[in-house]
């Protein structure tokens, strides 16, 4: 699976291939695009039928791709088949021997597959309808690119797969209508229902009621009979009361029994509707009563409407794809249910929520939207307080009066509204779709009915756009920040410079990178980083001309395009650009000062293509971090980065070849003038370059990630070296040997164990470690526990350039260290400056208060030898007392034999 740049490439061409949705092509196209894109032999798309409507038994595929070229489709049993696991809703990965896993699959076999990896089809309510299987002859691992482009298309064919049974079921509702109206009318027959006897006058006057007619009406039979509290005729619908009674006269006429279907006004406000059937009584051929039986046939209308409402929405919407489609969908749903406006909406996550299926989303985007007859342009609106904030907490919402407005900011008011909450396969809130009336609503049973059913389809198309926006997010966006990502920034750059290069004008690139960020991640969390990222993100948006382009392009490396700057501008957009990172930033309780550093190039000064444009600001960018916060590119810093560059190559090889060599400098006692112990310190020689001093390849080394392959070749040579000089006989070192740890070294909490099995045959005792005092200091709870299983494991510590840097007097005391080492800067200036001399006095009694030693650095005067030992420092070393020499030459002077 390929990455970087070339993501964005596959997933156009999965864009592309998904574009044939709605025709016999998707499923071909959709298994040729993945198995070409992800590299694997075979793909194959399928649905499952079910025996008893229970579980899935039989495979029947419905496009597969092999060895580079269609084949037929087949019908195959799942049982014994990794097939199996997935139609049981796990996407499972057989990566190697799937053959030897699954015996009895014959496919497997006809394929020559050695590999499986299947994902499940899901239908809109959750259940597994297919299956989508990659197949390989060789061993199978996929990244989380692949993955990503497999849960997408895995996605788009289950909403097909689900539209398309979802439009055959369509076709057969007829049928299924027909025989559900048989059904209900049988059921009706048994239904409760209200007997009854009444004149037949205008208001229907009851002489016999019976106990129905209070689950039918709401009214109790004594309130309804002679009209006591209310006459039957009241009850009866204003728009059908006048056919009603023509149709029952006209039966009586006939001598013949009436039956009638009309709505009927329940006591708590609802419309039902009636199915009547009665008779006249006559007596000496005159009307004595009538006599008749009522039942609630509400649910067999509303029934029978939904279907044709259903019907009506589908044949006018199912050729339409995408905003067409949503369009046609809200307008023909406010005509059907006799709406004044509605609107299909998509639920936006910011980038922080976009994981969390519990949180609601912050703001909502209509994709089409219809008021008074016609279509309005889209809007955004925040989900919070508006109507469409309940639709989604509650799934499905009704308003039927008051004063509202639907969409937020918008002149448009309704007295009421109906909304349905659109889900996703895995019943997450993507949208809503609702419809809104100017007047009050006195039933919504309809429109409710109606809504809900056709909420499936149109939640289905949403995902679809939804996953269609996401795969260019994916390909263009950082999702951290919602920035232009490195791909989106390197064509935006590669289109200005072009747009520079006609117009004959300049184009200025800088890169920013967040001081100590790493820092805040590794302290606070990864998701206080990238609120921190996020927030930063912002206030260099706000920094920048509205005609340069910000974007992310990894880690806190920020990157700005500017067009055409003369130089006022440029420079002020750098110091706009610091002043915003620079201002504190407060997230919770925390509050974050930090810096950046900066490096530019300009366009055609200092380059005239795309890379070499960006390689000259990532060098500036480079000394910016190193020598100042913001730096031009100039071709000085080519030539130094070309020779740091080849420096590390040099020393990588020195490394492995072993090359390097060990120095020792020896360390006396003040009083005695006697060896007290040596300094281990690395020493490069290069025949083209000669020796390269140590301040230069060191910091080189930490910079470029060899600090801790270079401590370990000091810790091994140091100690085959003291082994050496004891067997060919030499004096025993006295004191130890010191040897410097880096910072990288010291952040492993196993760093005691490590050292013993580099130094296997000399003693912990012969060994002293020197820690810098900043190294211990950016993480002292660690230090401290580090420090202490070191001298558990018998090796000396020093704090090494002690003065330096800054340490809380509370971690020192709790550092297991054995001795300070003074720095040589306060040592080179003790005997002119009373200043520095003040501070070596102080370290020392420091020292002495705290049960440790003091070694001063860099003696090179016997008058700084006599007020060290004056003030009490035990040891020292400098050139003085000899300067750093090679083994032999060391041995020699130091430990003759």
């Amino acid at each position: 699976m390929q990455t970087g740049i070339e993501a964005a490439d596959i997933f156009r061409q999965l864009a592309e291939g998904m574009g044939q949705t709605g025709t016999p092509q998707f499923y071909p196209t959709l298994v040729e695009r993945l198995a070409t894109l992800l590299g694997v032999d075979h793909a194959l798309v399928a649905h499952v039928n079910t025996e008893n409507g229970t579980q899935a038994s039989v495979v029947e595929t419905l496009a597969v791709w092999s060895n580079g070229m269609h084949m037929p489709n087949v019908v195959y049993p799942l049982a014994g088949t990794p097939c199996e696991t997935v139609v049981g809703r796990e996407p499972c990965l057989y990566p190697c021997d799937v053959q030897q896993r699954f015996p009895d699959d014959h496919l497997l076999a006809a394929l020559g597959a050695d590999s499986y990896m299947g994902l499940p089809l899901l239908a809109a309510d959750g259940r597994t309808i297919g299956l989508l299987a990659l197949l390989k002859n060789a061993p199978m691992a996929l990244d989380d690119l692949a993955r990503e482009v497999l849960r997408i298309a895995a996605a788009q064919a289950g909403a097909e797969l689900g539209r398309q049974q979802a439009e055959e079921a369509l076709k057969a509702s007829e049928a299924v209508a027909r025989e559900s109206e048989r059904r209900l009318d049988t059921l009706l027959n048994h239904l409760p229902g209200m007997a009854y006897r009444c004149l037949n006058d205008e208001h229907w006057t009851m002489q016999l009621v019976s106990q129905g007619a209070q689950a039918l009406t709401g009214y109790h039979p004594h309130e309804l009979v002679g009209n006591h509290l209310i006459s039957f005729a009241e009850l009866i619908n204003d728009q059908d009361a006048a056919r009603m009674f023509d149709e029952v006269q006209a039966a009586i006429r006939d001598r013949r029994p009436y039956q009638v279907v009309y709505r009927l006004h329940h006591r708590d406000g609802r419309i039902r509707w009636m199915w009547e059937q009665g008779q006249a009584v006559l007596e000496a051929g005159k009307i004595v009563c009538l006599e008749g039986f009522i039942t609630d046939v509400t649910d067999h209308q509303e029934a029978q409407r939904v279907q044709q409402a259903v019907m009506q929405v589908a044949s006018t919407v199912t050729s339409h794809v995408g905003d067409d489609y949503f369009q046609q969908l809200i307008s023909t749903l406010v005509e059907l249910l006799e709406a004044d406006g509605g609107f299909i909406a998509l639920l936006n996550r910011s980038p922080h929520e976009a994981g969390d299926r519990y949180r609601p989303a912050g703001t909502v985007t209509t994709v089409s939207l219809v008021a008074d007859g016609a279509p309005l342009n889209n809007q955004t609106f925040v989900l919070s307080g508006s109507p469409c904030e309940q639709v989604v907490m509650e799934r499905e919402a009704v308003a039927h009066s008051g004063h509202y407005t639907p969409i937020p900011g918008n002149a448009i008011q309704a007295q009421a509204w109906i909304g349905r909450r659109l889900d996703n396969a895995h019943g997450e809130a993507i949208g809503v779709m609702m419809v809104f009336y100017r007047e009050p609503l006195t039933t919504n049973a309809f429109a409710t009915s109606v809504l809900r059913i056709l909420s499936t389809g149109a939640a289905a198309e949403l995902e679809r756009r939804r996953d269609q926006r996401r795969m260019h997010q994916l390909a263009y966006t950082d999702g951290t920040t919602g920035l232009a990502n490195r791909v989106r920034f390197l064509e935006v750059q590669t289109r200005m410079l072009r747009e520079a290069a006609r117009h004959h004008q300049s184009l200025s690139l800088i890169l920013l990178d967040i001081r100590r960020f790493k820092e805040v991640n590794d302290t606070h969390g990864h998701q206080v980083g990238d609120q921190l990222l996020a927030t930063i993100a912002g206030r260099l948006q706000d920094a920048i001309p509205d005609s340069s382009t910000l974007a992310r392009l990894s880690g806190d490396e920020f990157a700005i395009l500017m067009d055409n700057p003369d130089e006022a501008e440029l420079a002020e957009t750098l110091d706009n650009l610091r002043e915003a990172v620079a201002e504190t930033i407060r997230l919770g309780h925390n509050a974050f000062n930090l810096e950046v550093s900066v490096g530019f190039s300009r366009y055609p000064a200092d380059a005239t293509v795309a890379s070499e444009l960006f390689k000259a600001a990532s060098i500036a960018l480079h000394h910016a971090k190193r020598d100042g916060s913001v730096c031009p590119f100039s071709y000085d810093m080519m030539r130094q980065q070309r020779r740091r560059q080849k420096m590390t190559e040099r020393l990588h090889q020195a490394l492995m070849e072993n090359r390097l060599a060990l120095y020792y400098q020896p360390q006396v006692n003040l009083k005695t003038g006697q060896l007290a112990g040596a300094e281990a310190l690395c020493r490069w020689y290069e025949p083209d370059w000669g020796w390269i001093s140590p301040g230069e390849f060191i910091p080189l080394a930490e910079e470029r990630g060899l600090i801790s392959a270079l401590g370990d070749w000091v810790l091994a040579e140091a100690a085959r070296q003291l082994l050496e000089w004891q067997s060919q006989g030499m004096a025993a070192l006295p004191g130890r040997l010191s040897i410097n740890i880096a910072a990288q070294q010291f952040a492993d909490p196993q760093l005691a164990q490590h050292i013993a099995e580099l130094t296997q045959g000399v003693p912990a005792s012969a060994l002293a470690l020197e820690l810098t005092e900043s190294d211990f200091m950016r993480d002292p709870d660690q230090a401290v526990e580090i420090t202490q299983r070191m001298r558990d494991a018998g090796y000396v510590l020093f704090i090494d350039d002690f003065g330096t840097g800054y340490s809380s007097l509370a971690y020192l005391r709790r550092f297991a260290a054995d001795a300070l080492k003074i720095d040589i800067s306060f040592v080179r200036e003790m005997l002119d400056n009373q200043h520095d001399r003040a501070i070596v006095k102080t370290i020392i009694a420091m020292a002495d208060a705290l049960g440790m030693k003091t070694l001063a650095e860099g003696v090179e005067h016997q008058a700084q030898a006599e007020l060290l030992a004056e003030m009490g420092c035990l040891e020292a070393q400098g050139f003085l007392f000899g300067r750093p020499k090679p083994a032999d030459e060391f041995a020699a002077v130091w430990l003759g034999r």
